[in-house]
Protein backbone atom coordinates (compact mmCIF):
# COMPACT_ATOMS: atom_id res chain seq x y z
CA UNK A 1 0.00 0.00 0.00
CA UNK A 2 2.86 2.74 0.42
CA UNK A 3 3.98 2.12 -2.52
CA UNK A 4 0.89 2.66 -4.28
CA UNK A 5 1.13 5.72 -2.47
CA UNK A 6 3.96 6.96 -3.29
CA UNK A 7 3.24 6.74 -6.84
CA UNK A 8 -0.18 8.67 -6.07
CA UNK A 9 2.19 11.27 -4.68
CA UNK A 10 4.43 11.60 -7.78
CA UNK A 11 1.50 11.90 -10.12
CA UNK A 12 0.28 14.47 -8.04
CA UNK A 13 3.21 16.33 -7.68
CA UNK A 14 3.34 15.98 -11.73
CA UNK A 15 -0.28 17.00 -12.60
CA UNK A 16 -1.41 20.29 -12.65
CA UNK A 17 -4.84 20.90 -11.08
CA UNK A 18 -7.84 21.90 -13.18
CA UNK A 19 -9.65 24.56 -11.77
CA UNK A 20 -13.13 24.20 -10.83
CA UNK A 21 -16.26 26.82 -10.33
CA UNK A 22 -17.00 27.13 -6.98
CA UNK A 23 -20.74 27.92 -5.72
CA UNK A 24 -21.76 30.11 -2.33
CA UNK A 25 -25.44 29.00 -3.04
CA UNK A 26 -26.58 27.67 0.20
CA UNK A 27 -30.48 26.81 -1.13
CA UNK A 28 -31.98 23.84 0.62
CA UNK A 29 -33.71 22.96 -2.62
CA UNK A 30 -30.49 22.45 -4.44
CA UNK A 31 -28.09 19.62 -4.61
CA UNK A 32 -24.37 19.49 -4.82
CA UNK A 33 -23.41 18.21 -8.45
CA UNK A 34 -19.76 17.67 -6.98
CA UNK A 35 -18.42 20.74 -5.92
CA UNK A 36 -21.46 22.94 -6.80
CA UNK A 37 -24.98 23.58 -6.16
CA UNK A 38 -27.94 23.11 -8.69
CA UNK A 39 -31.47 22.27 -8.92
CA UNK A 40 -32.38 18.58 -8.49
CA UNK A 41 -33.30 18.41 -12.14
CA UNK A 42 -30.59 19.53 -13.46
CA UNK A 43 -28.48 17.39 -11.26
CA UNK A 44 -30.16 14.44 -12.82
CA UNK A 45 -29.27 15.97 -16.13
CA UNK A 46 -26.06 16.78 -15.64
CA UNK A 47 -24.98 13.24 -14.32
CA UNK A 48 -26.49 11.85 -17.11
CA UNK A 49 -24.06 14.26 -19.41
CA UNK A 50 -20.92 12.53 -17.45
CA UNK A 51 -22.04 9.42 -18.15
CA UNK A 52 -23.11 9.19 -21.81
CA UNK A 53 -19.39 10.98 -21.95
CA UNK A 54 -17.77 8.10 -20.44
CA UNK A 55 -19.91 4.94 -20.76
CA UNK A 56 -17.80 3.12 -23.38
CA UNK A 57 -14.31 4.02 -21.73
CA UNK A 58 -15.49 3.46 -18.58
CA UNK A 59 -13.98 0.08 -17.37
CA UNK A 60 -10.83 1.17 -18.85
CA UNK A 61 -10.73 4.25 -16.93
CA UNK A 62 -11.90 2.27 -13.77
CA UNK A 63 -8.71 0.28 -13.96
CA UNK A 64 -6.12 2.93 -14.66
CA UNK A 65 -8.08 5.72 -11.81
CA UNK A 66 -7.56 2.75 -9.11
CA UNK A 67 -4.58 0.79 -10.84
CA UNK A 68 -6.94 -1.90 -10.76
CA UNK A 69 -8.17 -2.00 -7.05
CA UNK A 70 -11.80 -1.18 -8.21
CA UNK A 71 -11.86 -5.41 -9.17
CA UNK A 72 -10.45 -6.32 -5.41
CA UNK A 73 -13.57 -3.91 -3.74
CA UNK A 74 -16.09 -5.43 -5.80
CA UNK A 75 -14.87 -9.18 -5.64
CA UNK A 76 -14.96 -8.33 -1.74
CA UNK A 77 -18.26 -6.77 -2.43
CA UNK A 78 -19.51 -9.94 -4.08
CA UNK A 79 -17.72 -12.23 -1.18
CA UNK A 80 -20.22 -10.59 1.08
CA UNK A 81 -23.40 -10.59 -0.67
CA UNK A 82 -22.85 -14.44 -1.57
CA UNK A 83 -25.01 -14.44 -4.09
CA UNK A 84 -27.19 -17.97 -4.25
CA UNK A 85 -28.80 -19.77 -6.87
CA UNK A 86 -32.37 -18.80 -7.22
CA UNK A 87 -31.96 -15.66 -5.94
CA UNK A 88 -33.57 -12.72 -6.95
CA UNK A 89 -30.25 -9.77 -7.51
CA UNK A 90 -30.82 -6.08 -8.08
CA UNK A 91 -27.56 -3.98 -8.74
CA UNK A 92 -28.48 -0.46 -9.31
CA UNK A 93 -26.76 1.88 -11.00
CA UNK A 94 -25.37 -0.93 -12.71
CA UNK A 95 -23.63 0.10 -15.70
CA UNK A 96 -21.33 -1.67 -17.46
CA UNK A 97 -22.28 -5.12 -15.22
CA UNK A 98 -19.76 -5.46 -13.31
CA UNK A 99 -21.29 -6.65 -10.08
CA UNK A 100 -24.00 -8.48 -12.09
CA UNK A 101 -20.93 -10.51 -13.96
CA UNK A 102 -19.37 -11.52 -10.72
CA UNK A 103 -22.79 -12.56 -9.47
CA UNK A 104 -23.44 -14.82 -12.82
CA UNK A 105 -20.21 -16.33 -12.30
CA UNK A 106 -20.52 -17.04 -8.38
CA UNK A 107 -23.92 -18.31 -8.68
CA UNK A 108 -23.35 -20.39 -12.16
CA UNK A 109 -25.54 -18.46 -13.58
CA UNK A 110 -28.60 -19.87 -11.74
CA UNK A 111 -29.98 -16.34 -10.34
CA UNK A 112 -31.78 -13.79 -11.55
CA UNK A 113 -29.56 -10.71 -11.80
CA UNK A 114 -31.34 -7.46 -13.13
CA UNK A 115 -29.14 -3.89 -13.89
CA UNK A 116 -30.84 -1.24 -13.51
CA UNK A 117 -29.33 1.87 -14.40
CA UNK A 118 -30.35 5.45 -15.38
CA UNK A 119 -28.11 5.44 -18.41
CA UNK A 120 -28.78 3.70 -21.53
CA UNK A 121 -25.53 4.19 -22.64
CA UNK A 122 -24.03 2.70 -19.91
CA UNK A 123 -26.44 -0.61 -20.46
CA UNK A 124 -25.90 -0.54 -23.68
CA UNK A 125 -22.20 -0.85 -23.19
CA UNK A 126 -22.94 -3.69 -20.45
CA UNK A 127 -24.80 -5.28 -22.99
CA UNK A 128 -21.60 -5.40 -25.08
CA UNK A 129 -19.26 -6.51 -22.86
CA UNK A 130 -21.32 -9.26 -21.90
CA UNK A 131 -21.39 -10.43 -25.57
CA UNK A 132 -18.05 -11.83 -24.95
CA UNK A 133 -18.44 -13.49 -21.69
CA UNK A 134 -18.35 -17.56 -22.71
CA UNK A 135 -21.10 -19.24 -20.01
CA UNK A 136 -22.61 -16.51 -18.27
CA UNK A 137 -26.49 -15.65 -19.12
CA UNK A 138 -29.73 -14.92 -17.04
CA UNK A 139 -28.65 -11.24 -16.57
CA UNK A 140 -31.17 -8.74 -17.66
CA UNK A 141 -30.67 -4.77 -17.99
CA UNK A 142 -33.18 -2.47 -17.20
CA UNK A 143 -33.07 1.53 -17.58
CA UNK A 144 -34.57 3.28 -13.93
CA UNK A 145 -33.88 5.03 -11.61
CA UNK A 146 -32.50 4.49 -8.44
CA UNK A 147 -35.19 6.90 -6.86
CA UNK A 148 -38.32 5.58 -8.98
CA UNK A 149 -37.69 1.55 -8.94
CA UNK A 150 -39.98 -0.22 -12.15
CA UNK A 151 -40.45 -3.24 -9.72
CA UNK A 152 -42.82 -3.92 -7.49
CA UNK A 153 -42.62 -4.36 -3.49
CA UNK A 154 -40.59 -7.04 -1.68
CA UNK A 155 -39.78 -8.80 -4.93
CA UNK A 156 -35.94 -8.34 -4.34
CA UNK A 157 -33.34 -11.39 -2.17
CA UNK A 158 -30.35 -8.78 -2.58
CA UNK A 159 -29.89 -5.46 -3.83
CA UNK A 160 -26.25 -3.66 -4.34
CA UNK A 161 -25.47 -0.75 -5.50
CA UNK A 162 -21.32 0.15 -6.40
CA UNK A 163 -20.37 3.29 -7.34
CA UNK A 164 -23.72 4.95 -8.03
CA UNK A 165 -25.12 6.19 -4.63
CA UNK A 166 -23.27 9.48 -4.70
CA UNK A 167 -24.16 10.23 -7.97
CA UNK A 168 -28.50 9.72 -7.53
CA UNK A 169 -29.94 13.25 -6.79
CA UNK A 170 -31.64 12.23 -3.83
CA UNK A 171 -29.72 9.50 -1.63
CA UNK A 172 -32.28 9.15 1.10
CA UNK A 173 -35.04 8.91 -1.76
CA UNK A 174 -32.93 5.97 -3.46
CA UNK A 175 -32.48 4.13 0.05
CA UNK A 176 -36.20 3.80 0.75
CA UNK A 177 -36.87 2.88 -2.40
CA UNK A 178 -33.89 -0.40 -1.93
CA UNK A 179 -36.03 -0.69 1.24
CA UNK A 180 -39.60 -0.78 -1.12
CA UNK A 181 -38.20 -3.45 -3.70
CA UNK A 182 -36.07 -5.86 -1.00
CA UNK A 183 -38.26 -8.51 0.57
CA UNK A 184 -38.35 -8.77 4.54
CA UNK A 185 -35.20 -10.06 5.36
CA UNK A 186 -33.72 -9.36 2.23
CA UNK A 187 -29.49 -7.71 1.70
CA UNK A 188 -28.84 -4.55 1.16
CA UNK A 189 -25.07 -3.45 0.45
CA UNK A 190 -23.57 -0.24 -1.13
CA UNK A 191 -20.03 0.10 -2.04
CA UNK A 192 -18.45 3.48 -2.14
CA UNK A 193 -15.91 6.02 -1.83
CA UNK A 194 -16.41 8.46 0.85
CA UNK A 195 -15.14 11.51 2.66
CA UNK A 196 -13.92 9.50 5.51
CA UNK A 197 -10.52 8.57 4.60
CA UNK A 198 -8.37 7.48 7.53
CA UNK A 199 -6.31 10.03 8.71
CA UNK A 200 -2.94 9.67 7.82
CA UNK A 201 -4.36 8.81 3.99
CA UNK A 202 -6.97 11.23 3.76
CA UNK A 203 -5.07 14.72 2.87
CA UNK A 204 -3.15 11.88 -0.32
CA UNK A 205 -6.39 10.64 -1.22
CA UNK A 206 -7.81 14.16 -1.71
CA UNK A 207 -5.35 15.67 -3.74
CA UNK A 208 -4.86 12.58 -5.94
CA UNK A 209 -8.75 13.10 -6.46
CA UNK A 210 -8.64 16.87 -6.97
CA UNK A 211 -5.30 16.71 -8.93
CA UNK A 212 -4.77 13.49 -10.87
CA UNK A 213 -8.53 12.10 -11.92
CA UNK A 214 -9.63 15.19 -13.76
CA UNK A 215 -5.96 15.04 -15.75
CA UNK A 216 -6.45 11.43 -16.72
CA UNK A 217 -9.96 11.92 -17.36
CA UNK A 218 -9.17 14.47 -19.84
CA UNK A 219 -6.11 12.49 -21.56
CA UNK A 220 -8.38 8.81 -21.91
CA UNK A 221 -11.63 9.70 -21.83
CA UNK A 222 -11.22 13.03 -23.26
CA UNK A 223 -13.35 14.75 -20.46
CA UNK A 224 -11.47 16.16 -18.01
CA UNK A 225 -14.85 17.38 -16.82
CA UNK A 226 -16.47 14.38 -16.29
CA UNK A 227 -13.93 13.22 -13.89
CA UNK A 228 -13.90 16.74 -12.07
CA UNK A 229 -17.03 15.97 -11.03
CA UNK A 230 -16.57 12.48 -9.97
CA UNK A 231 -13.63 13.49 -7.73
CA UNK A 232 -15.77 16.30 -6.42
CA UNK A 233 -18.74 13.85 -5.58
CA UNK A 234 -16.41 11.72 -3.34
CA UNK A 235 -15.08 14.69 -1.06
CA UNK A 236 -18.98 16.09 -0.51
CA UNK A 237 -19.89 12.07 -0.06
CA UNK A 238 -21.59 11.12 3.68
CA UNK A 239 -18.64 9.68 5.64
CA UNK A 240 -19.25 6.18 7.17
CA UNK A 241 -21.60 6.90 10.10
CA UNK A 242 -23.50 9.70 8.55
CA UNK A 243 -24.91 7.40 5.86
CA UNK A 244 -25.29 4.22 8.22
CA UNK A 245 -28.00 6.85 9.75
CA UNK A 246 -29.79 7.23 6.64
CA UNK A 247 -29.58 3.94 5.74
CA UNK A 248 -31.60 3.16 8.94
CA UNK A 249 -34.05 5.71 8.74
CA UNK A 250 -34.59 4.46 5.40
CA UNK A 251 -36.41 1.32 6.62
CA UNK A 252 -33.15 -0.59 6.52
CA UNK A 253 -31.26 -2.47 9.59
CA UNK A 254 -28.02 -3.80 11.44
CA UNK A 255 -26.49 -1.61 9.43
CA UNK A 256 -22.68 -2.06 9.49
CA UNK A 257 -19.94 -1.05 7.33
CA UNK A 258 -16.29 -2.45 6.29
CA UNK A 259 -13.38 -0.16 5.36
CA UNK A 260 -11.27 -1.48 2.53
CA UNK A 261 -7.86 0.61 1.43
CA UNK A 262 -8.36 3.15 4.69
CA UNK A 263 -11.70 3.88 3.72
CA UNK A 264 -11.29 5.21 0.68
CA UNK A 265 -14.05 2.50 -0.02
CA UNK A 266 -16.41 1.35 2.25
CA UNK A 267 -18.95 -1.66 1.57
CA UNK A 268 -22.15 -0.90 3.80
CA UNK A 269 -24.39 -3.68 4.53
CA UNK A 270 -28.14 -3.64 6.09
CA UNK A 271 -30.90 -5.56 6.08
CA UNK A 272 -34.76 -5.12 5.43
CA UNK A 273 -37.08 -4.90 8.55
Amino acid sequence: MALLFSWFAIIVDAMPQIEHESSADANPECEWFGARRVKPEEKTRLVQNVFASVAWRYDLMNDVMSVGLHRFFKNRLVALMNPEAGQNILDVAGGTGDVALRCARHTYSKARIVVCDLNPAMLEAGRAKMTGEKGVSGIEWMTGNAEALPLPDGCVDTYSIAYGLRNVTHIDRALREAARVLRPGGRFYCLEFTSGVRRGLKPLFDAYCRKVMPPLGQWITKDGSAYQYLAESIQKFPDQPALAKRIDAAGLGETQWINLLGGIAVIHSARRN
